[in-house]
This record gives C-alpha cells, structure tokens and sequence, in this order.
C-alpha cells in the first residue's frame, strides 16, 4: 500500500509501511547509517502527519515481516488480543495518542489495552510524541514483578548493582558488591557481565553471589550474564542461578546472531521455574536490549527502522514474564546514536514503549568514549527516566565501568534521584538495609557505619581485610 499526501504542490509518498514508520522517527545515526531516515526535517513532518492519520488496524492488516518467514512476528500475531483491542481498534495512531494523554483514561484502562497493542502500534505512536508526552504516559504505566523482593511499585526506583571486573577478580567484585550494597544499590539484581563466558568460570561467580545473599538473608537476587547456553548447563547440574540472562531483538534473524531463538528462551525459562528460587514470585528471566542490535546483525528484513525493530524486541520479552528488562541505549555507539540528544530520546522511547506494553523496563543510562555525550546528557537522561517511572538504572562504580569499557550510572546516582524526587527502594529491601544498618530508617545513609557482619563476609570470601 502507497501512502501519499500533498503538500504546497508537492506530492510525498511512501510506498511501504516501514518506510513510512522509518522516515517518521525523530533523527538518529542508525537510521541514516541504513538509508531509512527522512532527507529532510519537512519529510520527517510530513511521514509522521500521514502516520499520525494511521489506522491502527492497518498495523494487523499489513505486517511488517510476514509471519510465515520471521518467528517474532509469528509471536506478535498470535499474542494479540482482538478483544483487549476492541477499546481502542477505532483510533488512528494519533487518535491514539490523544486517548493515552487524556485525564478522562484512567491508568488502569490504559493497562487493561496492553495485549491488544502490537510493538509496531506503540512503536508508531512514539514517534508523533514529544518528550514530555512519552514521559507523562510512562509514568502512568506501572508494572510490578517479584522474585525475592518487589520491583516496579509506585514511589520506587531499582538498581542493578554491576560489580564488573574486567579479570573476574573476586576480591575485585567483592570489593564492588560492599561498595554498592553500603550506598543501597542491588535491590533490583546484583548482576556481573563475566569477562570469560565458561561454565566453570561462571559457576564461580554465581556461588560468591549465592554466598553473600544468602548468608545475610538479602532479599535481592543474583545474575551472571552469560549466553543462556551457559545458563541452561549451569542449572541443569545444580548451580544455583537465580535470573536467566539474555540478549533479545526484535527479528528471528537478529535473534539467531546472538545464538537464540524462542525455544531455547522457552526451555531455559521453564528450567528456571523449576529450580523454585524466589520467595515472593517466579519471575526469572532478565533480558537486555538495545536500539541498533538488529542493524549490527543485518537483520532488519528490508528496511525496519531502529526503534521499531527494538519495540519488536518488547514482544519476545513479555512473553516470558520477566523480572527485568533493560535498554542498554547508548552502549553500542555513535554509529547508532550519535550524539546526547539522540540517546536521550531512544532511551525515552524505549521507556515508553516497553512499559505500555508490560514490561517493567530499566535503562542503562549510558554513552562510548567515542561518542559525542557526556555526563551531563546523562545526568538529564536519568532524571527524565525516574520522574517516568523508571524500574531501575545501573550502579556502576564511579560510573565507568572498567571491563565492559563505556561510561554509565554511579551508586551514587541513585542516591541523588532518590532523595531528590523522593523515591526508595524496593520495600524488602529497604527494611533490610533499616536493619542493616546502612539507612537510617528516613530513606537515607547512615553516614560513617559499616555493617560488621556484612563486612565480615566480603573478607572471608575474598581472603583479605577490605
């Protein structure tokens, strides 16, 4: 189907979908690297006027990859509730868009539509929305996961505590697990990126974890991000693996660079439900994403736009009901997202678009050496994020983290979003650092006071006084 409309003398038309969808996205790197962005600002004005007069049906009308070739969109069809749906089936996208801002839908409307959206619908309405409308809207959408705490509830804000080292050194991630858990980070996951991705290697740090949780009765949960191969092995000979980990996009061919594909999410999820780890839910996987991730792999089936191939990413996540999902937004470089700007929008679309349809999304509020960023953009970025509800950030040590070699969030970032926009951690957690010590029962640190017992642990597993 063409998509066509006049303006000032001159005819604009779009011949496919995806195009349309690619040369309305606000600009970035990705989209210009792949040939998929408007040439001009009116371009892009007039793809998203067209867009923006979209039925939404025309989403289930025409898929953007047929089902019959690509698993994910074999997923999004049969995942769609035609009768969640129904409420809003008559709405053009930005019909759409005025029925998500306006005060007369209430939150829980909203929520009650999310498995008759689609990944292309709320991809779409992204793109007519300011900042501010797709901070406003996330923040309306809350979603709530457990484990062995509470994560993703009103008045909350998260951290993955990400103790990295770029030799694996125990005493060097001890170090960094003490270091977070003194500024209260860790109550989303304590979550290490291994720099060897070998069973016996891995092993390893899911037993120092295990111990340190275990032994202070930490009511968090643990993950070493290896391939979930990996993880499979691992839980099938009793190791004690808490979270699956894996990285996701939003095309079976994207899905299969990275070694995945939704049966073996599928046998690793049911394997991890079996092992009965959580104490307060059975949500146990953890997926990562990004913008970009399918353009790396050639894997954007004839022209998808960035964003949209991530919002497809959404899909193959909440069918797994996940702990966790988190945008690593600017980790893969400027090639993708140039510069601060961009970062800061895909990482609001990104919060958007995954909380709309369920997931309870994080943001790795980060940037490369080599990209035209700096603190400052994410010091904005992040505080963006937590006044829209974010479900966690990172906390990093000083922010930079050393093995994986790119600039993110701080434990004590996290400290300053808290305390400036009065948020706290999840509630298990919060009690167990009131009784630890480490608050000081009014959602603050108490200043000079290291936990003994804590402290004493960190030493016997490291085999040195830290």
């Amino acid at each position: 189907m063409k998509y066509t409309k006049n303006f000032k003398g001159q005819s604009y038309g779009f011949n496919h979908l995806k195009t349309l969808l690619g040369k309305a996205s606000p600009l970035r790197s990705a989209d210009e690297l792949a040939g998929l962005a408007a040439v001009s600002e009116e371009e892009r004005a007039i793809a998203q006027w067209i867009l923006a007069d979209l039925p939404l049906t025309e989403f289930l009308a025409e898929p953007l990859i047929s089902p019959e070739e690509d698993e994910v969109s074999r997923l999004i069809a049969e995942s769609h509730d035609c009768d969640a749906f129904a409420p809003i089936s008559s709405l053009t996208v930005g019909g759409f868009r005025e029925w998500l801002l306006a005060v007369t839908t209430s939150d829980q409307a909203i929520a009650s539509v999310r498995w008759g959206l689609t990944p292309e619908m709320v991809a779409a309405v992204s793109k007519i929305m300011r900042n501010q409308d797709l901070i406003a809207v996330a923040k309306r959408c809350s979603v709530t996961t457990r484990f062995r705490n509470t994560i993703g509830l009103p008045g909350r804000l998260s951290t993955r505590l990400q103790p990295n080292h770029p030799t694996d050194d125990p005493k060097g991630i001890a170090a960094s697990v003490l270091d977070g858990l003194l500024y209260g980070n860790g109550d989303a996951v304590i979550g290490i990126n291994p720099a060897m991705d070998s069973p016996k290697h891995v092993e390893n740090l899911l037993h120092l974890l295990d111990e340190v949780i275990c032994r202070h009765e930490i009511p968090t949960q643990s993950c070493v991000l290896a391939h979930v191969t990996t993880t499979l092995e691992l839980m099938r000979r009793g190791v004690p693996v808490d979270l699956v980990f894996q990285s996701i996009a939003g095309t079976e061919a994207a899905n299969k660079s990275f070694g995945v594909n939704l049966a073996l999410l599928a046998e690793a999820h049911d394997t991890a439900l079996a092992l009965g780890r959580g104490t307060l839910g059975d949500n146990v996987m953890y997926f990562e994403t990004g913008q970009g991730t399918a353009l790396s792999a050639n894997a954007q089936h004839g022209g998808i736009d960035a964003q949209t191939c991530e919002a497809r990413a959404y899909a193959v996540a909440r069918a797994f009901s996940p702990l966790l999902v988190n945008t690593v937004v600017g980790f893969i470089g400027p090639e993708y997202l140039y510069d601060g700007k961009q970062i800061i929008r895909a990482g609001l679309e990104d919060h958007f678009c995954a909380k709309l349809l369920g997931l309870p999304m994080g943001c790795d509020v980060c940037y490369t050496n080599h990209a035209e960023a700096d603190q400052n953009d994410m010091d904005n970025l992040m505080t963006l994020l937590a006044v829209a509800g974010c479900t966690f950030i990172m906390g990093v040590p000083g922010g930079d983290d050393i093995m994986l070699a790119y600039q993110s969030t701080s434990f004590h970032d996290a400290l300053y979003l808290r305390r400036v926009l009065n948020l706290r951690p999840a509630p298990e957690f919060e009690d167990w650092l009131n009784r630890m010590g480490i608050f000081d029962g009014h959602n603050a640190l108490s200043l000079g006071f290291t936990p003994p017992r804590l402290l004493g642990v960190i030493n016997e597993l490291t085999g040195e006084t830290l």
